[in-house]
């Protein structure tokens, strides 16, 4: 460990006291070795080396050369030694003096704490400590403690905080045990930077030990509970976090010091692992213990509960934002946007657009998209087609979610025949944007317009560019059979979508039944319950059409011949209903 020897005459690589007295053996005075192995006569001031005498103890080792600390540099090494060495290269005695045979450089004499005198003893007759039982705080064996000739906490605390900083975890070990030593308490701030230090290099026991001792002492802050917290949570998981955070709650000194900082730190943590439950239940136990939420804190909520699907939490702790104050950021304010398009909530979605733009924000593709989007599912078609037109004034190129959603708010508008004509326009001009989830919403339009023909131009168009036809866009187009009374032609589209290899649903098979059953189709309904799975929603549509169409009989056959017990009680009551309309009649 590179060391500053504070306070020390040996520090400024010169000795104050005079030289002793020269050899009487050879009378060519007191001979050195420096450091680069030569030899040097006379009484000059140079820079010697020899072994370090140290003191070991039950904890770690205490250096003797000097009652002064070795203070280690934020950017030096690790070690660096500093002693005497005797004449002829021969070492000095453990005590620093050779007898009286070989004179060399010697140190002021001084006096030994009463403390290290203490510590000495214990050690030359106390038994070696095991591993599993240290004495400092950290880990790492071998840690030494020092002799501090600095008596100032603050200073020492200074010092604590910027090796903390540094990440010089052994250096910051050696100091802090030192301290305690040496009866000095080091600040609160000094203590949570080496337990931040801990945290950050991952050794996760010596943050407990030093937590503990912060917190026996009673100088555990919040920031000392969020960093422990947090080193539970990535450790061992958020559930270990939880339970730790419940029994600090239990505690009455530890509950005073709580604050909104601590609960983000779970909030976060319950986040992660997307537990909404235990996200709101911590929102809850804020407001039950009187704690005000801050931004960071109200931003987790959200985002949380927006991942999470939980549109309706989210939207709520938005207004409790707002309710406190508190500026949402533009992310915050783009997820309440999203959510509120899901929940319908588009007149509250229209509002927090505006105070982006009230904000200076300015608006993305993917923003305005989604406005679009909620105002038309709304039905509000003029304002999306607003929307539509701010997008396109602002520089943006609109997309084919930007066009789903105008194609979207046109048919929930009952404007069809604008949304056929907005389709053709894109086929015409934008070919490319084209997919399968537009020509749905155009065979949407043509289904509720009985626009058979030009359903079947569409699925034609489908085919031709290699889209995948789905059984929706199938149904679509055989409803619009059905509504326009075209039980052939639509016929001939189921035919083709199971020769296509696509699977009818129950949608299909009740709309084609229909239609053959008003087209009086007998032999092709017979035909198509055999290939049919059964299905109580099948069975009731043809006993249903049966009776509509005065063959109240042929439908008290068929019920009888079919004998499905979830069918029973709706077909008996529209037989029931038939047979009297038809004695009315």
């Amino acid at each position: 460990m590179a060391t500053v020897w504070s306070g020390c005459s040996t520090s400024r690589c010169s000795f104050g006291q005079e030289l002793p007295p020269r050899s009487k053996r050879g009378g060519h005075g007191t001979r050195c070795r420096l450091q680069n192995g030569s030899r040097c006569r006379g009484d000059a001031s140079f820079q010697v080396k020899a072994p370090r005498p140290t003191m070991v103890t039950a904890g770690g080792c205490v250096c003797k050369a000097a009652p002064c600390v070795l203070e280690s540099e934020v950017a030096g090494k690790e070690d660096a030694d500093v002693g005497v060495w005797g004449l002829n290269g021969e070492v000095h005695g453990a005590d620093g003096f050779d007898g009286g045979k070989i004179r060399g450089l010697r140190r002021r004499p001084v006096r030994v704490p009463a403390i290290v005198e203490k510590l000495e003893v214990s050690a030359r007759n106390a038994p070696s400590v095991p591993a599993s039982q240290p004495e400092s705080i950290s880990e790492h064996r071998g840690s030494r403690l020092h002799f501090l000739e600095e008596q100032d906490e603050g200073t020492l605390s200074k010092r604590l905080i910027r090796l903390s900083q540094s990440n010089k975890v052994r250096s910051a070990t050696e100091l802090f045990d030192s301290m305690r030593a040496s009866g000095l308490h080091p600040s609160a701030h000094a203590c949570n930077s080496l337990l931040a230090c801990f945290v950050r290099q991952n050794s996760f026991p010596d943050a407990m030990r030093m937590f503990e001792f912060m917190k026996g002492n009673g100088m555990a802050t919040g920031h000392s509970y969020t960093l422990i917290l947090k080193a539970v949570a990535n450790t061992d998981g958020y559930v270990s976090a939880l339970q730790m955070f419940s029994e600090i709650q239990e505690e009455e000194d530890s509950k005073k010091i709580i604050d909104a900082i601590v609960y983000n730190t779970m909030i976060s943590a319950c986040g992660r692992a997307k537990d909404w439950r235990q996200v709101e239940k911590l929102w809850r136990s804020l407001e039950e213990n009187s704690l005000s939420g801050t931004l960071i804190t109200y931003d987790l909520l959200v985002s949380t509960f927006v991942q999470c699907g939980q549109s309706e939490l989210a939207i709520a702790a938005y207004q409790e934002m707002l309710l406190k104050g508190l500026d949402p950021s533009e992310d915050i304010m783009k997820a309440i946007i999203a959510s509120c398009t899901k929940e319908g909530k588009w007149e509250f979605a229209l509002s927090t657009f505006s105070r982006m733009l009230n904000a200076g924000m300015k608006p993305n593709i993917i923003l305005l998209n989604s406005m679009i989007n909620a105002l038309g599912k709304a039905g509000q078609d003029e304002l999306a087609f607003r929307m539509y037109h701010m997008l396109t004034s602002s520089g943006l190129q609109p997309d084919q979610y930007t066009w789903s959603a105008l194609l979207s708010a046109l048919y929930r508008s009952g404007r069809c025949w604008d949304a056929l004509e907005l389709f053709q326009g894109l086929k015409a001009k934008h070919p490319s944007v084209l997919n399968d989830h537009l020509y749905n919403i155009a065979l949407m339009s043509c289904e509720r317009l009985g626009q058979w023909e030009h359903g079947l131009q569409l699925l034609w168009m489908m085919e031709k560019s290699g889209l995948k036809i789905s059984a929706v866009s199938y149904n679509h187009v055989i409803r619009a059979c059905e509504v326009a009374c075209k039980p052939e032609v639509a016929l001939k589209v189921y035919r083709r979508m199971t020769h296509q290899g696509c699977s009818p649903d129950t949608f299909t098979l009740l709309s084609v039944i229909r239609a053959c059953i008003w087209g009086s189709l007998w032999n092709e309904v017979d035909d198509i319950l055999e290939e049919a799975a059964p299905d109580s929603s099948i069975y009731n549509a043809v006993i249903h059409g049966l009776c509509l169409r005065g063959k109240t009989e042929l439908a008290n056959k068929f019920h009888c011949w079919m004998n499905f017990p979830h069918t029973s009680f709706v077909a008996e009551r529209t037989m029931i209903a038939a047979a009297r309309n038809h004695s009315m009649g």
